[in-house]
C-alpha cells in the first residue's frame, strides 16, 4: 500500500521488494480474514415477565399426541382465553429441541400454525408468531424450511401498527435467514428488501435494531454479493443506514451497531463501495469516530467498543477504495482530528479491549498508506513515541506498528529525519533480537528505508 518508490530500493541479498510483496501478501490476508468473520448468530425474544407470570422456565417436551391437542384446542376451543392458552402451551414446549421435532413431522402441524398467524383476533396472532420464533431459534435446518410456508405474512406483517408484532416479526425472518439458503431463496422474490426499506423509517428503536440484525444476516449469506447486496444498494437502504449512524443526541447505541455490521458486510462485498463513498459514507464514518472518542473521554460505558470496532472496519476497507481518493475522501475527513481520534481508540484498546488494537493500527495503516499529509499528523502530535509503546503488547500489534511507521519513513527524508530522534533506533535494534520472523522483517524493512534516505546517520554519535 505503498506509493511507487520501488526503484529507489536495490539492496542485494533479501531485497526490499522481497520484503514488500510479504508485506502485500499480509495485508491481503488480513483484509480477506476481516472480510470473512461473520457474525452470524440467532436471537431469541423472550418477555421475561410473561414467562414469570407462566410459572417459571421449565420447559417440557410435548409428544404427538400432546402438540396435537394443544393444536386441536388453539384451532377450535370455545373460549378465546382457551384457545390462546393452548398456544402457550405449545410455545414454552417448541423451546426444546425434541418438541421442534416432532411438531415438523406432523401433517398439518405449520399449515395449523400459519392459520392461526392469519386470524383476525390479536392475541391468537401474536402467540402463533412466538410459537414460529421459537422454531426459527432451532439450530436445525429442517426447522427453519419447515416455516416457509410462514415467510410471506411475517413479511406482510412489517407493514403493522404494532411495534412489538414487526420486531418479533424480524427477529424470527433474521433467525429463518441465518439457517437456510432455500429460505432466503424464498424471500428475495417476496420482496424481503422493499419491506425492509420500507420498514427502516419506523420510529421505533426497537423495529429498527430488530431490523438492523435481520438485515445483517441477510448481509452475511454467502450469495449475498451477487443475489442480495446489489438490491440492497438499489434501495433506499444505504441512505437509510447512514441517516441512523450520524453522530449526535439521536444517536441510538444498539441501533447504530446493528447497522454499522450491515455496512461492514455491504463494504466488505465490494460490490459498489463507490457509491457508498459518494453518498458520504467516508465522512458520516469519520464524524462518528470522533464522536465516539469523545465519548470514551466521557464515560467508562463499555459498551461503546461494540460500535467502534465495525466503524474502524468501514473507514478502514472503504479507504482501499479507488474512488475515496477521486471523492476527496482523506481530505474530508480532516487529518489532524481522526488521527488524534484514532489514538484515543487506541488507548481505550488497550485498557478496555486489547484484542480490538490491531482493528485501530489496520486503519491508521490505511490512513497513512498514501497519505502525506496523515504521516505529518502523527509526527505534529508527537504521537511516534506512543506508537512504539504498543510494540510490547503481541507481535500482530508489532509488525502493524512497524507497517505504519514505514509508511511514515517511506514519505522521504524529511520524515525520516522527524523519525529518528528518541526512542525508534534502539527499539527498532530490540525488535531485531525476537524470534518472530514478520516483526523482524518489518523492522528490517523500516531500517532500509530511513538508512535510505538518511544515509549520514550511524548507530553512535
Amino acid at each position: 500500500m505503498w506509493s511507487g518508490r520501488r526503484g529507489l530500493l536495490r539492496p542485494s541479498g533479501c531485497g526490499v521488494e522481497e520484503l514488500r510483496c510479504r508485506r502485500r501478501e499480509r495485508e491481503a490476508a488480513l483484509r480477506k480474514a476481516r472480510r470473512e468473520q461473520q457474525l452470524v448468530s440467532k436471537r431469541l425474544l423472550r418477555d421475561e415477565a410473561t414467562e414469570e407470570a407462566e410459572g417459571g422456565c421449565v420447559v417440557v417436551i410435548l409428544g404427538e399426541a400432546e402438540i396435537q391437542e394443544f393444536l386441536r384446542l388453539a384451532q377450535r376451543g370455545i373460549e378465546e382465553k382457551e384457545r390462546e392458552r393452548a398456544l402457550v402451551s405449545l410455545r414454552r414446549g417448541l423451546q426444546h429441541p425434541e418438541t421442534q421435532q416432532t411438531f415438523i413431522r406432523l401433517e398439518g402441524s405449520i399449515r395449523t400454525l400459519v392459520g392461526l398467524l392469519t386470524s383476525n383476533q390479536a392475541l391468537l396472532q401474536l402467540e402463533a408468531a412466538r410459537c414460529l420464533h421459537e422454531l426459527s431459534h432451532s439450530e436445525q435446518s429442517a426447522v427453519a424450511e419447515a416455516c416457509l410456508p410462514a415467510t410471506s405474512y411475517l413479511l406482510t406483517y412489517l407493514s403493522g401498527h404494532s411495534s412489538d408484532f414487526i420486531e418479533l416479526c424480524l427477529y424470527t425472518l433474521g433467525n429463518l435467514i441465518v439457517e437456510s439458503e432455500a429460505v432466503r431463496r424464498q424471500l428475495l422474490p417476496q420482496g424481503i428488501v422493499p419491506a425492509l426499506a420500507a420498514c427502516i423509517q419506523s420510529p421505533h428503536l426497537t423495529v429498527l435494531e430488530a431490523l438492523g440484525y435481520a438485515l445483517s444476516q441477510l448481509l452475511q449469506a454467502k450469495e449475498a454479493p451477487e443475489k442480495i447486496i446489489p438490491s440492497v444498494l438499489g434501495s433506499t437502504l444505504p441512505q437509510h443506514i447512514l441517516q441512523l449512524l450520524q453522530p449526535g443526541p439521536k444517536l441510538n447505541l444498539g441501533v447504530a451497531v446493528e447497522f454499522a455490521w450491515c455496512l461492514h458486510y455491504i463494504i466488505c462485498s465490494q460490490v459498489n463501495n463507490a457509491l457508498l463513498i459518494t453518498q458520504g459514507a467516508l465522512t458520516t464514518l469519520g464524524l462518528l469516530l470522533l464522536d465516539l472518542a469523545a465519548a470514551v473521554q466521557r464515560t467508562e460505558d463499555a459498551g461503546l467498543e461494540l460500535l467502534v470496532c465495525p466503524v474502524v472496519r468501514c473507514l478502514s476497507n472503504l479507504l482501499t477504495e479507488a474512488a475515496a481518493e477521486t471523492v476527496g475522501g482523506p481530505v474530508h475527513l480532516q487529518d489532524e482530528r481522526v488521527v488524534a481520534a484514532l489514538f484515543i481508540h487506541l488507548q481505550f484498546f488497550l485498557q478496555k479491549q486489547p484484542s480490538l488494537l490491531p482493528e485501530g493500527l489496520w486503519l491508521l495503516n490505511n490512513l497513512t498508506a498514501n497519505s502525506p499529509s496523515f504521516c505529518t499528523s502523527l509526527i505534529s502530535l508527537d504521537l511516534i513515541e506512543p506508537l512504539l509503546h504498543l510494540l510490547s503488547v503481541s507481535n500482530v500489534v508489532s509488525v502493524l506498528v512497524l507497517t505504519v511507521l514505514c509508511n511514515v519513513a517511506e514519505k522521504g527524508p524529511a520524515y525520516c529525519q522527524h523519525l529518528w530522534p528518541g526512542l525508534l533506533l534502539p527499539t527498532l535494534l530490540d525488535t531485531l533480537a525476537l524470534s518472530d520472523t514478520e516483526v523482524v522483517g518489518q523492522s528490517l524493512e523500516l531500517l532500509q528505508l530511513l538508512f535510505l534516505y538518511q544515509p549520514g546517520v550511524g548507530f553512535w554519535p
